[in-house]
């Protein structure tokens, strides 16, 4: 499997087919696997936490999640990675996941925020296998995640969707990992908000076109606007200084 260096960063090149292909698999095998995302706000916070980073490159799938890192793929001169929007994807593999009778789990957001996602999901595919869900607002401290993990582990989901945000979501998941009686251990940052209502998804045109994140900012420029008017340029000058670098070495 292809995997594209884009500042340290070695993003497996996939769609989603084959990501759904790799969780299949895992839940098949009974094996237990990490499924996490880069985008550009995950390099830039690689760049500057090593556990993080290296974590993302442990990871068993690590799929590209923004059309920034393929605009960076293409200054350093490599094809770009596929991409898979979560976002997009979810209900397709929740279909999937309701045809085969996968049990499902989720963990994170505000409690309104993970019901609501539970109720929408569960109300377009009524079949789902919902093993359980528990909000993200508790202490990461040992003594709470363990009750949480306990909780979980009392009902072994198959697929494990972990969404605290970067990168509180991947610190935890690599503390715990061999805590968790699960299959598949998939990253989801925000997507509970998006399965909720409480966030929109950006128009195919504007994520096909690397403009997924001005639709973000415009939902929440509060939150996001360093991630974004800071963080967009630095990346890209990073990516300018890595060419110039490579272009040196040959």
């Amino acid at each position: 499997m292809r995997r594209i260096n884009i500042l340290g960063v070695r993003v497996n090149d996939v769609d989603a087919k084959d990501l759904e292909r790799s969780i299949i698999d895992c839940v098949e095998q009974k094996k237990k696997a990490t499924f996490a995302y880069a985008n550009v706000h995950a390099v830039n916070i690689a760049q500057r936490h090593q556990r993080f980073r290296e974590f993302l490159n442990n990871s068993d799938i690590l799929y590209c999640d923004g059309e920034g890192l393929r605009l960076g793929a293409r200054v350093l001169g490599a094809t770009p990675p596929q991409r898979t929007a979560l976002t997009h994807w979810i209900w397709d593999l929740a279909r999937t996941l309701e045809e085969r009778r996968y049990s499902v789990y989720l963990l994170g957001g505000r409690n309104e925020v993970v019901a609501g996602a539970v109720r929408r999901l569960c109300g377009r595919y009524p079949c789902l296998k919902l093993a359980g869900y528990h909000h993200g607002y508790f202490d990461k401290s040992e003594k709470e995640s363990a009750a949480v993990i306990m909780t979980i582990n009392s009902v072994r989901p198959n697929v494990l969707f972990v969404g605290f945000g970067m990168p509180e979501q991947e610190m935890w998941v690599e503390r715990n990992l061999t805590q968790l009686e699960v299959n598949a251990v998939i990253l989801c940052g925000g997507m509970f908000d998006y399965l909720a209502g409480e966030s929109t998804v950006a128009p195919r045109w504007m994520s096909a076109n690397g403009m997924e994140w001005l639709h973000r900012l415009l939902q929440d420029p509060a939150r996001l606007w360093k991630r974004y008017l800071l963080g967009n340029p630095v990346f890209l000058f990073r990516i300018l200084l890595q060419r110039l670098a490579e272009g040196r070495q040959t």
